[in-house]
């Protein structure tokens, strides 16, 4: 695919006479340095431009963002990229995009920013990468419970100095209303609505409170259950059900990120840009 209107892109390598102070961030933050983060998950395509360290403009699709980059990326100027995929086709990176600028393909053999204890580091998710090195950019030295409130529910655990210990995956909010509803014969499909009582006095608020409150419940479990683990813990929210879900908790210290793996991958961008002038 080629870009109906030509755009400004410039490669762009770190100045090296500038040190690396933190291993959390990449040097490379002044005002006139731009990165496109993007994230290609399983219902929508995110992308984001940085500048400076912020996220200064981004976008979401509903199918492969591919198509309509050209013309939002018009008369932008950006150093680098880095594209995440957990989309079940996994679409290649366009040729135009990799012509134009330095692109850095998430994957199993990432260097990252992060220490990851994971045990099959070649089966964790791009997107559960990010969301870890995306909290420790935003709340760097905490401890971090990070929950995904997406198609599934992902728990990342990150200790304060940087190890990341694992994680659970669960059912997503819709994907346990739609499942009482497909996998039997008369249980109906309800709405995301809470009931008052949790109690049940039909079958409609049956269902609600046992998909929606009990994910509330498995959440706030969790996040009890590893606080021996994450000393100080914040629990940190992202995903399409996070504004739901996060008046529901009972936990202490509660924050919510909603572009929390454009942060991420912008971090994992900036570290391997960094490391590379290390060699």
């Amino acid at each position: 695919y080629r870009a109906r209107r030509p755009f400004r892109w410039r490669v762009f390598y770190l100045d090296k006479q500038i040190p690396a102070k933190n291993r959390n961030f990449a040097p490379c933050l002044s005002a006139g340095n731009m990165y496109l983060a993007l994230d290609i998950g399983n219902t929508r395509v995110k992308a984001g431009i940085f500048e400076g360290g912020r996220l200064v403009r981004q976008a979401k699709w509903t199918g492969h963002a591919f198509m309509e980059l050209p013309d939002w990326l018009e008369g932008q100027t950006v150093q680098a990229a880095i594209v995440s995929s957990v989309a079940a086709d996994n679409p290649e990176t366009p040729d135009w995009l990799r012509e134009k600028t330095e692109v850095l393909e998430l994957g199993s053999k990432t260097p990252l920013p992060f220490r990851n204890t994971y045990a099959t580091p070649e089966t964790l998710g791009n997107d559960r990468v990010a969301a870890v090195a995306g909290a420790q950019a935003r709340f760097p030295g905490r401890s971090c419970l990070i929950v995904d409130c997406g198609t599934c529910i992902k728990y990342e655990l990150l200790t304060a100095d940087g190890v990341f210990l694992g994680g659970n995956i669960a059912p997503g909010l819709r994907m346990r209303i739609q499942a009482m509803h497909v996998f039997t014969a008369r249980l109906p499909e309800v709405e995301m609505i809470m009931p008052a009582s949790p109690v049940g006095a039909s079958t409609t608020t049956a269902l609600q409170n046992g998909a929606l409150r009990g994910a509330v419940l498995e959440i706030n479990g969790f996040a009890d259950l590893f606080r021996e683990r994450l000393p100080g813990q914040l629990l940190v929210l992202s995903g399409g059900d996070a504004r739901f879900l996060m008046p529901l908790l009972s936990q202490q210290e509660i924050v919510l990120e909603e572009h929390l793996i454009l942060y991420g991958l912008h971090a994992i961008l900036l570290y391997n840009l960094e490391q590379r002038l290390r060699k």
